[in-house]
């Protein structure tokens, strides 16, 4: 059985090219106009003889900078997230970073353990995406240390950079869509609201814009995302209220539009025909779901790019100002909210 090579070392290189090991990091660091077009050539044909390639992180801990960025995300199945996840990344590759992305899963325990793990690889900063993380998670992200921004979820009473959709904005024009299309009954179907910002900033501009229309009745709810019982309970209790109206229902994220969506095929309520459907987040199978649903598209991949730029203008400089950078959304019209007889 064939054995491998050992990898060679920066000893190796000096030696094969008949010189000191300083002068072979002068090469490595850029600093070759310090040695002579000979020593160049021949530490140039040792790093080939040889295939020597430098230990990154090492070099990095000797300089104080790793060039790692940690990516902390809740449930790496949301499509948010992985559109997200890819302008960060996209971002990383152009500033020269590396991205380490632990996903948790939504499980305290992983949650904990990628904390320290990232620590440990002593990374220059970390983005949270936030959403659908555990307060206890949250609570412990308050007492890191590091550049941090949130991506679309602040974390109460905690000073940081956050970047995310203009929620107020986005909601308001998903609302007036609703009242424009001649909907007379609303209903604004949520995940518990508890203190997650977002869902709370879209509910209050949805009753903002419908405090202008007193005949207009509307509601809100909030829905576990995995109980099809009670999301089935509930969509059939506000179509039961409101017979003989024009109903609609707004969907807060992404995920929660697919579970509304398989709960009015179980309840036999067509969208589009016979009850009106808007749900947050573009996601692929949206324009393919029957008649199509109306969806209010955040650009996502801009939001994680932005989050990126925006933790490496807090590594290089900690006393900059807090920010919130809030991006518009963008309403795709589908049949889903098409004005009903």
């Amino acid at each position: 059985m064939k054995t491998r090579p050992p990898r060679a070392t920066i000893s190796d290189v000096a030696h094969a090219a008949r010189t000191g090991k300083t002068s072979v990091s002068r090469y490595l660091n850029g600093e070759q106009h310090l040695l002579s077009v000979d020593l160049k050539a021949r530490i140039e044909q040792a790093i080939a003889d040889l295939s020597y390639s430098p230990s990154q992180m090492a070099r990095g801990l000797k300089r104080g900078r790793t060039r790692l960025i940690g990516l902390i995300i809740a449930d790496i199945t949301n499509p948010y997230s992985v559109d997200v996840m890819c302008g960060i990344e996209a971002a990383c590759r152009e500033c020269g970073f590396t991205l380490l992305m632990c996903n948790t899963n939504n499980e305290v325990d992983l949650e904990q353990h990628y904390l320290q793990l990232l620590s440990s690889y002593q990374v220059e900063g970390i983005v949270v995406n936030a959403v659908g993380m555990r307060e206890e998670v949250l609570s412990r992200l308050q007492q890191s240390l590091l550049p941090m921004v949130l991506i679309d979820r602040k974390i109460p009473d905690f000073a940081c950079d956050v970047v995310g959709l203009n929620n107020a904005e986005a909601a308001e024009t998903a609302t007036r869509h609703l009242v424009d299309n001649g909907y007379d009954a609303l209903l604004f179907l949520s995940e518990p609201l508890g203190s997650v910002n977002t869902r709370r900033e879209r509910l209050q501009a949805f009753r903002k814009v419908l405090a202008d229309y007193p005949h207009i009745q509307h509601e809100n709810a909030e829905v576990p995302l995995h109980q099809p019982a009670e999301m089935d309970a509930a969509l059939n209790a506000f179509y039961q209220r409101h017979a003989g109206k024009r109903s609609a229902v707004m969907a807060a994220n992404g995920a929660l539009t697919l579970q509304v969506a398989r709960a009015l095929q179980r309840i036999n309520l067509r969208w589009g025909d016979e009850i009106g459907l808007l749900g947050f987040d573009e996601l692929e199978w949206a324009a393919l779901a029957g008649v199509g649903i109306t969806t209010l598209k955040q650009p996502t991949w801009q939001i994680g790019y932005a989050a990126l730029e925006r933790l490496i203008a807090r590594i290089q400089s900690n006393d900059l100002p807090i920010v919130e950078q809030v991006f518009p959304g963008e309403l795709i019209i589908r049949g889903s909210s098409q004005r009903l007889p």
